[in-house]
């Protein structure tokens, strides 16, 4: 399928993501100019980094974006309210979001369409709400994301990328559900120029991935053996 689409330009597409537990600022540094300079959507980075984030891409292009209850999703909703609220009075312009898993699957269905319409009510920035879909069955996939969907989310994101990443099944999968109401994140495992090409053919809208610059060197590896 990637072999079908050699003119996207991937680059947009791409959160520009550094969550690594041993993150240093010097790092986020960084990627902040990475993200400028390539033209990602955003920078992803943990709570802890977003003002100086917000600082180095002051009036420029790339978004400032951060997780909340990240990775596991199982922190208390006052927590994650405070978390994302403290979050986008130091600068963060999205949020990514984790549900709690749990909840889910335990038939409090009301209790995590509470969690994220709450955040997305208060803080009023687009929020990705990461569903964990290596997780979940195509049932389970299919409430979190209407879950997700009818408490405001911007996106339905497909993982943290702690437990197994993007497939183009589930793109589809999130595709089919949300017939073009929200965006779609794959996030997790992105390794090839054409993974990101069949990922983004399949309906992801957003590529969360540490290996973006990697991504685009491959691309203009292949140019160079095919002459494009």
């Amino acid at each position: 399928m990637a072999a079908d689409s050699p003119n996207i330009d991937i680059a947009p597409f791409i959160d520009h993501s550094l969550l690594l537990p041993t993150t240093t600022p010097k790092q986020v540094e960084r990627w902040c100019e990475e993200a400028y300079r390539f033209n990602f959507a955003s920078v992803c980075i943990h709570p802890c980094y977003v003002k100086q984030a917000a600082q180095l891409l002051h009036n420029k292009n790339p978004q400032v974006c951060t997780v909340i209850g990240f990775p596991t999703g199982l922190t208390t909703s006052a927590v994650k309210l405070y978390e994302a609220q403290e979050a986008v009075e130091n600068g963060a312009t999205e949020l990514d979001l984790v549900i709690n898993l749990g909840w889910l699957k335990a038939g409090k269905s009301e209790e995590v369409h509470q969690e994220i319409a709450t955040i997305c009510e208060e803080t009023g920035k687009p929020v990705k709400v990461i569903l964990e879909t290596s997780l979940l069955t195509d049932a389970e996939k299919k409430l979190a994301a209407e879950l997700a969907m009818d408490a405001g989310a911007a996106f339905l994101k497909t993982s943290t990328g702690w437990n197994g990443g993007a497939t183009v099944a589930d793109v589809r999968l999130l595709k089919e559900i949300a017939r073009d109401r929200v965006g779609i994140k794959a996030s997790g495992g992105i390794r090839t120029h054409n993974d990101a090409l069949d990922l983004i053919m399949a309906g992801a809208t957003r590529l969360g991935t540490s290996r973006g610059i990697d991504l685009l060197r491959q691309r203009d590896r292949q140019e160079e053996v095919t002459g494009d």
